[in-house]
């Protein structure tokens, strides 16, 4: 048994060394054949080429992605720097329609202040007191202009001329009005078309309607919805046959002898910004504007 593994042995071992040296042989021939060298150079070329295509489209794909990336801050950057000067557009366009609105009032105030029969002094409301008992409205022209306690007050609103209220308190500098809507204010009023005479009082809230009192119900077939009431001059409180209100309701009450008639004010209150003070004790001095 022992000497059958021994030849087993040998004869594997030639097998194998002859097998070694063909193939020695064979690498011999090709080496000096020279086909060995082209097939390495074919193959080499191949590798190489790959690896520089692989990498040259990594390196394409990384500047691209640079480039994207430096594109797009720039555009951000390009963005944000038109965005602001849209900004600044709009608000240099708002501004000039402001401008140009308050240019048209001023100058809208100023004409019709020319025009007033009585001296006049044109102011602005700086503050108001919404407070539902008194509802002061405060004005930057005071005793240092020329207002004294008790002079009426009006505005010109979209092209409509309207009572405002009266001066309560005068100070150097500022002074306090007290608007038509306040309770306590009453003013001595007219139906424009009737001429009939009533007055008029207010609810505490410029969003309240104000109400004309002591108008007889056998006029109530010559009254309509829209008709103006307007200030009856008497007294010598108010400037006569300034706008108050527009009747907005008309009721018959039967334990009453008069209407009950309420007046949508002629001044949004809401909107006012501009008030003319009236001296009825002096003349108008200002010359009158050119109109265009």
């Amino acid at each position: 048994m022992a000497g059958k593994f021994k030849a087993s042995i040998r004869i594997k071992t030639a097998e194998i060394l002859l097998a070694f040296l063909v193939v020695f042989s064979g690498v011999l021939l090709g080496f000096s054949g020279g086909g060995f060298v082209v097939n390495f150079n074919k193959v080499g070329f191949s590798v190489i080429s790959l690896i520089q295509k692989g990498s040259s489209s990594a390196i394409s794909a990384v500047t691209g992605i640079v480039t994207s990336i430096r594109d797009i801050a720039v555009l951000q950057k390009e963005y944000k720097e038109l965005s602001e000067k849209l900004k600044d557009y709009e608000f240099m366009q708002r501004n000039n329609v402001e401008i140009r609105k308050e240019n048209e009032r001023l100058r809208e105030q100023l004409q019709f202040a020319s025009e007033i029969e009585y001296k006049n002094i044109p102011a602005q409301i700086i503050g108001r007191d919404p407070d539902n008992l008194y509802s002061g409205i405060t004005i930057n022209k005071g005793a240092r202009s020329g207002i004294k306690k008790g002079f009426p007050v009006i505005a010109i609103q979209s092209g409509n001329v309207g009572i405002v209220g009266k001066v309560v308190t005068a100070g150097l500098d500022t002074s306090l009005v007290m608007p038509v809507y306040d309770t306590k204010c009453n003013i001595s009023a007219r139906i424009q078309n009737t001429r009939d005479i009533g007055i008029v009082s207010g609810n505490g809230s410029y969003g309240s309607p104000l109400n004309l009192l002591y108008i007889r119900k056998r006029v109530f077939d010559s009254l309509n919805h829209g008709d103006i009431v307007v200030t009856s001059g008497e007294n010598g409180n108010y400037v006569k046959d300034v706008p108050i209100g527009r009747i907005s309701k008309i009721k018959i009450l039967d334990y009453d002898s008069s209407l009950s008639i309420e007046l949508e004010p002629v001044i949004d209150f809401l909107r006012l910004e501009n008030v003319l003070v009236i001296d009825q004790k002096n003349l108008n001095d200002k010359p009158p504007l050119a109109k265009n």
